[in-house]
């Protein structure tokens, strides 16, 4: 299937980025349209930025728009950011996120004679081990009081992305018969609004530092890829209420007000654009993000649809429908 590409089966959509946003992008276009027909003459304006570069920063899309004053204060009151957070959920804000590159450095030397060189793999392999003896756990029993979801999310957590170390083949399917002088691990580290970013930054030097005085020859070098401070809308906000609302009206359920594990663009709109009535609400099962067979119901689009047409008019006149 191509990448960018969406199938439809048995009443579910199915595609990369099918859960992601495509689902909430449609449903925002139909409620829109929809809305437009039935109030052709309505009151205020309403606009839909289907922008890119989300996964990668959002620097060349909504971030671009906000420092433009586009997507900004006084231009703009209110965001409906589409993300896939479940058709009944109201999604306040998000984790933190500390991305960055750990390098362990050693000595090349040749393949059959190890003990001339320094491995730079077996450094990273004792960092990993004091990730897992120390780091992980200490993680673990960070807690926060924001809403987030799964459940999982309520802690801070750390990925470790990708590793890379050594050289590449000297001949076609044949290593380079070499001792590696470099490995670098790339970290994704989420942290809580209750957390400071140079505390999260100090506990991996701390850790790095600490195997400088026990291992020999062991340096390091961190670079700093991309850093994101948490950010949390006011639960009583008026798109908050308007779009809470709409659920009750449209589900008949009351709206769960959660926050993402994940950072998305809110954050360019809260700290950029000086918009704090800003959220995300749209069709997709959160867990399902980033999965192959990612998908969203057909039903769940259509329920959004009317959930964001119902709170378009309550934001625009100030009444619920």
């Amino acid at each position: 299937m191509d990448p960018f590409a969406a199938e439809l089966k048995g009443g579910r959509i199915y595609g990369r980025g099918a859960c992601d946003m495509k689902g909430g992008l449609a449903a925002s276009i139909i409620a829109v349209e929809a809305y437009l027909e039935m109030n052709p003459e309505h009151a205020g304006a309403i606009e839909i930025s289907g922008t890119v570069d989300e996964e990668s920063g959002g620097y060349g899309g909504v971030a671009y728009l906000a420092e433009k004053g586009i997507m900004a204060k006084p231009r703009i009151d209110h965001v409906i950011i589409p993300e896939p957070l479940n058709k009944d959920r109201v999604c306040l804000g998000h984790r933190g996120v500390w991305w960055a590159e750990i390098e362990t450095k050693g000595h090349i030397a040749h393949g059959s004679m190890p003990f001339d060189g320094d491995c730079a793999v077996r450094h990273m392999a004792a960092v990993m081990a004091r990730m897992e003896r120390d780091l992980f756990p200490a993680l673990a029993r960070k807690r926060t009081a924001m809403p987030v979801v799964p459940e999982g999310a309520k802690q801070s957590t750390l990925n470790i992305n990708s590793i890379h170390g050594g050289e590449s083949e000297a001949f076609e399917g044949l290593p380079a018969p070499l001792v590696p002088d470099s490995c670098r691990m790339i970290i994704d580290r989420r942290f809580l609004i209750e957390e400071d970013l140079q505390t999260v930054k100090q506990e991996i030097y701390a850790l790095l530092d600490g195997l400088k005085d026990e291992r020999a020859q062991f340096d390091y070098a961190v670079r700093d890829l991309f850093e994101v401070i948490p950010t949390l809308t006011d639960a009583h906000a008026p798109v908050v209420d308007a779009v809470a609302n709409a659920i009750e009206r449209v589900l008949h359920k009351p709206a769960t007000m959660v926050v993402s594990p994940g950072t998305y663009d809110q954050k360019h709109i809260d700290r950029i654009g000086q918009l704090q009535d800003c959220i995300a609400y749209g069709p997709g099962i959160l867990t399902l993000a980033h999965q192959p067979d990612e998908y969203v119901e057909v039903q769940d689009m259509v329920d959004s649809a009317k959930v964001m047409a119902t709170a378009l008019h309550h934001l625009l006149y100030g009444i619920a429908t």
